[in-house]
């Protein structure tokens, strides 16, 4: 009985190593899952190729999404996302007042 009790606490160690890896295993699946199905249209992502982009659109029917990379539209299988991070929205193009122009050899003519 003696000589058994060693053994059986290496096999207790063993089992438990192994529950509490395969819970953490499980876990970032259910993690890795949660993340591409709720992926949506404006949202930034990053592939496991490590092309960035913005995505266009979601096809749950083909499980593929459309990525927008500078206006070049690319459709990857939904699996080849790596990263999502959730967008703010439509970006809404603003006109671009030029700024006051200020002659400076004027500026330094008063200055001598």
């Amino acid at each position: 009985m003696a000589q058994s009790l060693p053994m059986l606490f290496m096999l207790v160690a063993l089992v438990a190593m192994w529950f509490f890896m395969s819970r953490s295993q499980k876990k970032q699946q259910q993690e890795r899952k949660n993340l591409l199905e709720n992926m949506k249209a404006g949202d930034r992502v990053v592939t496991i190729g490590g092309l960035h982009g913005v995505l266009s659109e979601v096809n749950t029917d083909k499980s593929t999404v459309v990525i927008d990379c500078e206006g070049i539209f690319l459709e990857f299988d939904r699996a080849a996302i790596r990263t999502v991070t959730p967008g703010t929205g439509a970006s809404v193009a603003t006109e671009i007042e030029p700024a006051d122009v200020v002659d400076e050899t004027k500026a330094d003519d008063t200055k001598e």
